[in-house]
C-alpha cells in the first residue's frame, strides 16, 4: 500500500482502514444474536435478513475470496520455496516446480487435519513461527539499513512512480487483534518501505541481502505459516465438500470416509495448483478479482446489516451513522439484488424467517 501512494497517504490509510475495519467488526459482533437465534455464518445472517438469494450471492462471494486466497497462498509457499533453493543452487528450478511441491503439502496436511478442531496445537506452532518470522526479518532489515545508507548517508527513493458472552469474547478478539496484532502486521511493510523505498519487491524476503541462515529460516517460516493459514483460510470450503459427499453419520475416519476425503481432497488442490502454476502474473490476479468480492463482503454488507438493525433497535443512529453511509455502495450491487423481496423487505423495515430462508441453511450446511 504505501507504494503506490507514499508514506504520507500510505500511512493515513493503513490507521484509516484498520480503524475501519475494527469498528465494522465491533459493531456487526453484536448481530451474533437476533431475536434469540445465533447465527455462526455470516451468509446464513445475510439470509435471515433478506432472502434466499442474498444467501446464494454472500456465499458465492466467500468462496470466491476463500478460492483465489488459497490460490495466492501456494502460490506464496512455491516463492518461499524457491528462495530457499536459490541459495543453495545457482540453477533453481522453475517457480511451477515449487508450487506443484506446496500443493502436494497443503493436500497432506489438509487430509490428515481435516477438521478447524484438530488445529489447536498447530495454532500454538504458527503463531510461534509468526513471531519468528517478524523478529527475524525486522533485525536483518535494520540491521541492512544501518550498513548500507544509514553510515553511508545516502537516501532512499521513496518517491511516486506512474500513476453477549459471545458478543462480548468476539470484541474482547477484536481488541487483541487491532492492538498487539494490528502493530506486526503494518510493522512488516512499513519497514520494508522505510529500508527499501518505491522499489521494494512485493514479497519483502526476496528483498534481502543478509546472512544466508536468515534468508533460509525466513523462507521456511513463510511456507509453514502458509500451510496453517491457507488450511484455516480454507476450512469452510473443506466443511461444505464434508458435508456434500462424506456419510455424516459414520465416523470421520472411517475407511470409506477416508477414502473419499482423500479423493476429495485432491482433486481440490490439483485444480487450485493447476490453476495457480498455469495463469501469469497470479499474485495480480488474486489481488484484483478477490478484491471484487471482498469489498462487497467488508463494507457493503455490513451496512446493510446496520440498516436493518436499526429497525431492530440495535444501537443509535448516532452510533451507525459511519458504517450505514457506505449502504449507498449497495447501489452497484446487482439490479436482480437490488429489487428482490429483501430489498423491499430492508425498505419497508419488515421481514420473518421464511421457508426460503431454511432451504438456504440446508443449501450451506
Amino acid at each position: 500500500m504505501l507504494v503506490p501512494v507514499g508514506w504520507t497517504w500510505g500511512v493515513v490509510c493503513k490507521v484509516v482502514v484498520g480503524f475501519y475495519s475494527l469498528y465494522i467488526n465491533w459493531l456487526l459482533a453484536a448481530f451474533h444474536f437476533n431475536n434469540g437465534q445465533r447465527f455462526i455464518r455470516y451468509r446464513d445472517l445475510m439470509g435471515y435478513l433478506y432472502d434466499v438469494k442474498m444467501c446464494y450471492f454472500t456465499w458465492v462471494l466467500q468462496f470466491v475470496t476463500l478460492l483465489l486466497g488459497n490460490m495466492g497462498f501456494i502460490l506464496l509457499g512455491g516463492r518461499a520455496l524457491k528462495e530457499i533453493n536459490s541459495e543453495f543452487s545457482h540453477s533453481p528450478l522453475r517457480l511451477q516446480w515449487f508450487i506443484a511441491i506446496t500443493g502436494l503439502t497443503f493436500f497432506i496436511f489438509a487430509f490428515f487435519i481435516p477438521l478447524i478442531s484438530a488445529m489447536r496445537g498447530w495454532l500454538e506452532v504458527s503463531t510461534i513461527v509468526t513471531f519468528a518470522y517478524i523478529a527475524i526479518l525486522l533485525v536483518v532489515v535494520v540491521k541492512w539499513y544501518t550498513e548500507n545508507l544509514w553510515k553511508t548517508n545516502k537516501q532512499r527513493d521513496y518517491a511516486i512512480h506512474g500513476n453477549k458472552p459471545a458478543v462480548t469474547n468476539m470484541r474482547k478478539a477484536l481488541y487483541v487483534q487491532f492492538s498487539g496484532g494490528i502493530l506486526f502486521y503494518y510493522a512488516v511493510p512499513m519497514m520494508g518501505y522505510w529500508a527499501y523505498g518505491s522499489k521494494v519487491s512485493e514479497n519483502l524476503p526476496n528483498e534481502l541481502s543478509g546472512p544466508k541462515w536468515a534468508k533460509v529460516l525466513i523462507n521456511a517460516a513463510v511456507f509453514l505459516q502458509s500451510i496453517v493459514s491457507q488450511h484455516m483460510f480454507v476450512a469452510p470450503i473443506h466443511e461444505a465438500i464434508d458435508t456434500k459427499f462424506l456419510k455424516l453419520n459414520k465416523c470421520m475416519n472411517m475407511k470409506e470416509n477416508l477414502k473419499l476425503r482423500f479423493f476429495l481432497r485432491a482433486f481440490f488442490f490439483i485444480a487450485n495448483t493447476f490453476v495457480t502454476s498455469a495463469i501469469p502474473f497470479m499474485g495480480d490476479f488474486v489481488n484484483l478479482f478477490g478484491s471484487f468480492s471482498l469489498v462487497p463482503l467488508t463494507f457493503v454488507f455490513p451496512s446493510m446489516i446496520f440498516i436493518k438493525g436499526l429497525s431492530w433497535g440495535k444501537g443509535t443512529r448516532r452510533q451507525h451513522r459511519v458504517p450505514t453511509s457506505q449502504g449507498i455502495c449497495s447501489s452497484l450491487l446487482p439490479g436482480s439484488i437490488q429489487e428482490s423481496r429483501g430489498f423491499n423487505a430492508l425498505m419497508n423495515g419488515s421481514l420473518s424467517m421464511t421457508e426460503e430462508n431454511k432451504v438456504c441453511q440446508d443449501f450451506v450446511e
